[in-house]
């Protein structure tokens, strides 16, 4: 089981997200912005930052490398549409994320998460 902050600004798709996730066995704190994550990053722990790319306010490469200088270890996983953005050399997005493509079946960001966890 991991500890999952799931950033997502769009709701329905963050609740389907997370009720999969919790479903396969992981603990789930879900955030609509990236501003509002990044203050629970602040204040505690989690295995896996699981966030979109594209938000109002932060977006998910700001919030992945502000939540990597907090914590080195964090696994970060971007699920994005904009695959291309995520992988460009001039994001700063911290080079072992894991990108997951928009659309995919929760069967796939499930076994995504459990790979990465178990790495």
């Amino acid at each position: 089981m991991a500890k999952i902050l799931l950033t997502e600004d769009d709701h329905d798709l963050r609740r389907f997200l997370a009720r999969a996730l919790e479903r396969a066995g992981h603990e789930v704190t879900e955030f609509g912005d990236g501003a509002s994550a990044y203050e629970e990053l602040k204040q505690a722990h989690f295995d896996l930052l699981l966030t979109d790319i594209v938000m109002p306010e932060m977006d998910g490469i700001e919030l992945a490398r502000l939540a990597a200088e907090l914590d080195p270890a964090l696994k970060i996983m971007f699920i994005t549409g904009f695959a291309a953005v995520a992988l460009s050399p001039d994001s700063k997005a911290p080079k072992d994320a894991k990108v997951l493509s928009k659309p995919f079946h929760l069967r796939d960001l499930v076994r995504e998460v459990d790979r990465m966890m178990a790495a």
